[in-house]
């Protein structure tokens, strides 16, 4: 039998074949697996919402007009919608105590620039604009994940497919589709980093820029561009052209002051020193009281509050295995671009981060590692991550989503 457009029914399995191993597998294969992980997602977090308002559950973050689109847009959203619809203050909230409280300034602005944009489409809803805006971007992350493990790994198409599987499917996987900066970072990132392997600098300029605008951690690029340059320079010493040394140290500097600039504005805006950095403080007070902030000190002050000696040892016991697993020959083979990102990404974390449930969303730019044989070595080992993924990702959405907040 043939069909209206003129294709049997058997030819279909080959057409299906041919888009996602073929020419166009760069961008049909990827939007493939991100469409059926939005149904996968879509279905947890349906299933989720419907329950909880059924047996009349307490939301954990309230909404007034409780809807599947705002309960999309919980926590960390309210503050992405206040900005969209606000701005930022120009006077910091203060508690009882005189200290700085939470408030918009620890959210960076692009994001919220891009969904009050899209409002108008949406009816004035900065909840349905901010899920569309999220979802199509993490589209686009899945797209440039695929492409940048395509570059850096073997030329089997196995390896980008998987790995962006195991992103997409994976215990967070849910986040590429609610109101969050998340999915714009990570298109942003992941852009960057493939236009670093394909020596693009000025793109890797105008993408960091943006990226340092929508959630800290982008200095993690402008130390994948110097030691970019350092092995390049090493390598290619006189052959090295002037132009490209010339843009590479341009655009790391144009990135490291993009994501050194927020805290300058706020400061600015609001006339108080370091406006940015007490609000960021002002979560912290939950967990581990008031503190002062010093680099490289919080998981120790995080670990040593909630488990004295033994929360140190752990902290040295995962940092030991980080460095270990960024010793390790397969992740070093995904080049040097990934590697020294996801690894200065990592020790960022470790100087300014209080670990805590929100960390899992914090590890997503580090995603390009999940190209490395660690995790897709083998189709069994690939398979195996990924209905670990699977099977963790419910979990994430009732504890993360829920009964807590990533």
């Amino acid at each position: 039998m043939t069909d209206v457009a003129g294709t049997t029914r058997a030819s279909r399995p080959v057409l299906v074949r041919r888009l996602l191993t073929g020419p166009r597998r760069a961008w049909t294969a990827p939007l493939a697996i991100w469409a059926g992980s939005r149904i996968l997602s879509t279905l947890l977090l349906a299933t989720m919402y419907v329950l909880a308002t059924a047996n009349g559950w307490t939301f954990a973050s309230y909404r007034r007009d409780p809807s599947f689109f705002t309960f999309s847009g919980s926590w960390d959203a309210s503050f992405y919608r206040i900005i969209a619809e606000h701005g930022y203050p120009t006077t910091l909230p203060l508690d009882g105590g005189g200290h700085v409280a939470p408030n918009p300034w620890a959210f960076l602005p692009v994001f919220p620039v891009l969904v009050r944009a899209v409002m108008p489409l949406a009816g004035g809803s900065f909840w349905v604009a901010g899920v569309v805006v999220a979802t199509l971007a993490g589209a686009g992350a899945c797209v440039l994940l695929y492409r940048l493990v395509g570059a850096v790994g073997s030329p089997d198409p196995d390896r980008a497919r998987w790995a962006t599987a195991l992103f997409a499917f994976g215990p967070t996987g849910f986040l590429l589709q609610v109101a969050y900066a998340e999915s714009t970072f990570l298109l942003l990132v992941f852009g960057a980093l493939l236009a670093l392997v394909r020596r693009r600098y000025w793109l890797v300029a105008s993408l960091g820029v943006v990226a340092a605008f929508t959630k800290p951690g982008v200095l993690a690029l402008a130390v994948a561009l110097a030691v970019h340059l350092v092995v390049r320079w090493t390598s290619e010493r006189r052959a090295l052209p002037v132009r490209e040394t010339v843009a590479i140290v341009v655009s790391g500097l144009a990135v490291a002051a993009a994501g050194l600039a927020w805290p300058v504005i706020a400061s600015a805006v609001t006339g108080r020193p370091n406006a940015y950095l007490d609000t960021e403080l002002s979560w912290w007070v939950g967990f581990v009281g008031r503190q002062h902030f010093a680099p490289l000190t919080p998981w120790f002050t995080m670990a040593s509050t909630w488990l004295g000696p033994l929360g140190v040892v752990l902290v040295v016991a995962v940092l030991a295995g980080a460095g270990w697993f960024f010793a390790r020959r397969h992740v070093r083979a995904l080049g040097v671009e990934v590697w020294s990102f996801a690894a200065s990404y990592g020790l960022y974390l470790v100087a300014v981060f209080l670990p805590q449930q929100s960390l899992p969303r914090l590890l997503m730019p580090m995603a390009p590692v999940l190209g490395s044989d660690v995790f897709v070595g083998s189709r069994r080992r690939a398979v195996v991550w990924l209905v670990v993924g699977v099977c963790l990702q419910p979990v994430a959405v009732v504890l993360l989503w829920f009964v807590g907040y990533p």
